[in-house]
């Protein structure tokens, strides 16, 4: 285990820890001067990001009822006709701070003197310097081309603005546990990646999650297309149905996220079926109904709430993905074709 992606990932309870602690009374400070100044989130993000965005549809939605909508950047930059931004809290996340599409989207908010917050791990960036509100990740300097703890971390950071903006002490306490359940994952995780080597020879598969872990089949199949070159596809169970399911025949590999909760009936009952259906079956959850059917399982820790499951149930996804790599022969740290940091206009 000599390859930077794999100390990175292991690093991440420790970076979540870190991001409770340095960033909670700045979070709560945020909070408090953004209070009846917004009615909705536009969030402006590209590729992992993106998908922590998809996160927090989902849990401000939920907890804060607020709707939370996904920015179109090139409205901003290649059309030059930006939206009518108002009522809203126009937010940017991103690893590195750079991408001008990002940047310009806060910027065009300043423009139209919409309140902005910055969540990035470049304190010290074209991002941050464009936003009125900063949210640092601390996850440390991140050298592995594939993003592993500046996805955790930035999910960390919406779980507690979330909190915050509720004045929800027990999430609160519930996310501060978070890291040492995420020690757990992991090490159960290592313990059985190595039957990835089951799936060297597949060029394609799905991702299926719903819920709070829609993002997290988004991010799974990020790391997969990245560092292993297979052709992967994420989405909803619900919208699977409708259509691409067809494409199920015996031994297809289905990657399936669950966790107990409010969705986890509708996602056991579709695994399931795409089993019959002759599907190989690769999941990540802590439903022994579901691992029990599975060919690679992944079981989580107890007693994580839903509503977290996705800053843990990543994990063992992404140790799939640099294992599949290692089983085909590829390069873990430095995957052909992409960049660390990479620019868009």
């Amino acid at each position: 285990m000599d390859d930077i992606l794999i100390s990175e990932i292991l690093e991440q309870p420790v970076v979540v820890r870190k991001l409770i602690s340095e960033e909670l009374p700045n979070i709560q400070k945020i909070t408090k001067a953004l209070k009846d100044k917004f009615k909705y989130f536009v969030i402006a993000a590209r590729g992992t990001s993106d998908n922590a965005a998809r996160y927090a549809q989902y849990v401000l939605g939920a907890f804060n009822h607020i709707q939370v909508a996904l920015a179109t950047p090139s409205l901003f930059t290649i059309y030059n006709s930006p939206p009518d931004l108002s009522d809203a809290l126009v937010v940017g996340i991103s690893q590195s701070g750079q991408s001008p599409d990002i940047v310009a989207v806060l910027e065009e908010a300043r423009k139209q003197n919409r309140p902005t917050l910055c969540i990035t791990n470049e304190a010290q960036s074209p991002l941050a310097d464009a936003a009125e509100f900063l949210l640092p990740l601390h996850a440390g300097k991140e050298k592995a081309v594939a993003a592993t703890k500046t996805y955790t971390s930035s999910l960390a950071s919406l779980a507690l603005f979330s909190s915050c903006l509720a004045n929800d002490d027990k999430r609160i306490d519930e996310i501060r546990l978070m890291s040492e359940k995420l020690d757990k994952v992991l090490e159960d995780a290592l313990s059985c990646v190595k039957k990835t080597e089951r799936y060297r020879y597949i060029d394609h598969c799905v991702v299926l999650g719903r819920g709070f872990n829609y993002s997290t089949a988004f991010e799974v199949a990020l790391k997969v297309k990245e560092l292993t070159r297979v052709v992967t596809v994420p989405y909803s169970s619900a919208d699977f149905k409708h259509g691409p399911i067809a494409t199920i025949q015996k031994g297809f590999p289905v990657i399936v996220i669950s966790s107990s909760g409010g969705m986890g009936n509708h996602i056991d009952e579709f695994t399931f079926k795409v089993q019959d259906m002759g599907a190989e079956l690769i999941v990540i959850s802590d439903q022994d109904s579901l691992l029990e059917k599975s060919q690679l399982g992944f079981k989580m820790a107890p007693g994580i709430p839903e509503w977290l499951s996705p800053i843990a149930n990543v994990l063992p996804g992404q140790l799939f993905a640099r294992q599949l790599a290692l089983e085909k022969g590829l390069n873990i740290d430095r995957p052909e074709g992409i960049t660390k940091v990479t620019e868009t206009f």
